[in-house]
């Protein structure tokens, strides 16, 4: 799962920095499309504003609200906005009028029409999807295929089946569909038997979870035990000279005051997730950021005296570039940069926009062993392709998911979300690391799937120890 900065985030930023009229008489009140984003904005009075969600053969309003609300902070130039958030600078250009499309009232038959909703997703892909080249795909082959399986009478369900079938063939590793509870069950009920026969032969080995086999990794690797007041992450040292930190995930670290109830109804990762969708994006993000600070500044003052330090996100599924970027700045003691991203805008791409470590003046500078594998996804990639870029880091174990692109977050007329990959992130050099992984430089050849790496670790936790020991004294030697 990636948790990506976000367009609202971006929106909130535009918003409430520009109330007030530039040098050059420029006013922030009119309409503002994004560049490579798909979305219109138009803000009235200086007080509200309203924001689309468009492609060229629709306009979904997705919010109205009130400008006092939000804050961030802008660079207004001539007719273009500049909006810098976290690592990367946004833009947005002055547009004459709103699509004919966004002043229509979408009919509600036209709105459910699956055909209609399957050519908005398709639009979509078309318009934003960065992968078709890379990955080889025929889209306008596989937009007749897969609209060929519909009709106008296709149930939920099988539009459901249908979209998410098309998100596969596209190999985006970071698509993904969410309809109702309802449909989903629907959905569920016809793949039931399918995936018990495919389930079958596997049926009698043991199945583990990315957290279970972190939690007994650190158990085995620290001699001494650390960790204080977190369950997302372990630290300790594994002698007296070598650090260990553990990092679970890079979400789910803000303390956003959920109520104890809604915990108790749906557990607590699906209360965070509902808590954290009625804030603002800009407060949620600053909520993770804080609590990853505070965590990791306990992490930095115990393991202050050691000589290096292994820093493992083997398990870690991603969440937020900005954690990735200040877990980071506790290893890096003066700005870098570490790569550039781009994203699709109609029939080209947007200039590359540079992405930094900011630093810190009391970083830990020694030697930094980054453990990576197969299941090592999103912000946790963007973690390991960051420290190519520092002197003191090394990465061991296997190459990453490929999954390096944000998440490009879209509704469909229907009211399902789903997402594509809109983003090329690459390194210094140009490398785009999308579906081969980010390298490392040591590699222990893990198994690519899921249960046979976690099997592969779990079954021999030593081994599992001294293979990552004996590729830190190869590395020292060189």
């Amino acid at each position: 799962m990636r948790l990506y900065l976000g367009i609202l985030l971006v929106l909130a930023s535009i918003i409430f920095s520009c109330q007030k009229e530039t040098a050059n008489n420029h006013s922030i009140n009119g309409l503002w499309e994004s560049l490579g984003y798909g979305w219109f904005l138009e803000i009235k009075d200086s007080s509200s504003y309203s924001f689309y969600d468009i492609t060229s053969i629709s306009c979904l309003p997705v919010s109205t609200r009130e400008l006092k609300e939000l804050n961030g902070a802008i660079a207004l130039n001539e007719d273009t906005l500049s909006v810098l958030m976290g690592v990367i600078t946004y833009k947005c250009k002055r547009a004459e009028e709103l699509p004919e499309l966004c002043t229509q009232t979408l009919p509600e038959k036209k709105a459910k029409d699956p055909l209609y909703n399957f050519d908005v997703f398709s639009k979509t892909v078309e318009e934003h999807y960065a992968f078709l080249e890379l990955n080889k795909i025929n889209w306008a082959k596989l937009y007749a295929e897969q609209r060929g399986k519909l009709n106008p009478e296709s149930t939920d369900a099988e539009l459901y089946l249908v979209l998410e079938e098309t998100l596969e063939k596209l190999n985006d590793k970071h698509g993904f569909l969410e309809a109702t509870t309802a449909v989903e069950e629907a959905v569920d009920t016809i793949l039931d038997q399918e995936e018990e026969e495919e389930n079958r032969e596997e049926e009698d080995l043991p199945e583990y979870g990315d957290f279970q086999v972190a939690e007994m990794v650190a158990k085995h690797f620290l001699q001494e035990e650390m960790t204080e007041d977190s369950w997302l992450v372990n630290w300790g040292k594994v002698n007296d000279d070598l650090g260990f930190v553990q990092l679970k995930s890079m979400w789910l670290h803000g303390a956003l005051d959920i109520p104890k109830a809604l915990i108790e109804e749906v557990g607590y990762v699906d209360a965070y997730v509902e808590t954290f969708h009625k804030m603002y994006e800009g407060d949620y993000v600053q909520k993770e950021v804080e609590g990853i600070q505070k965590t990791m500044s306990k992490v930095m003052k115990d393991l202050s005296d050691v000589e290096a330090m292994i820093v493992d996100v083997r398990f870690n599924g991603g969440g937020q570039d900005a954690v990735s970027i200040e877990i980071l700045n506790n290893f890096v003691a003066h700005p870098i940069q570490f790569g550039q991203q781009k994203q699709v805008y109609k029939d080209h791409f947007t200039s590359n926009l540079p992405l930094l470590i900011p630093g810190t003046k009391d970083a830990f500078t020694k030697p930094v062993y980054i453990l990576t594998s197969p299941q090592t996804g999103s912000a946790a990639e963007t973690f390991a392709l960051a420290s190519m870029s520092m002197k003191n880091g090394k990465r061991i174990g296997s190459p990453s998911t490929g999954a390096t692109s944000t998440a490009l977050e879209k509704k469909l007329p229907n009211a399902w979300d789903f997402a594509i990959s809109n983003e090329i992130l690459t390194d210094l050099q140009g490398n785009c690391y999308e579906n081969i992984g980010v390298p490392v430089d040591y590699d222990l050849n893990y198994p690519r799937e899921r249960q046979p790496f976690f099997r592969s670790v779990v079954n021999d936790l030593e081994k599992d120890k001294q293979d990552i020991l004996q590729a830190i004294k190869m590395l020292e030697e060189k």
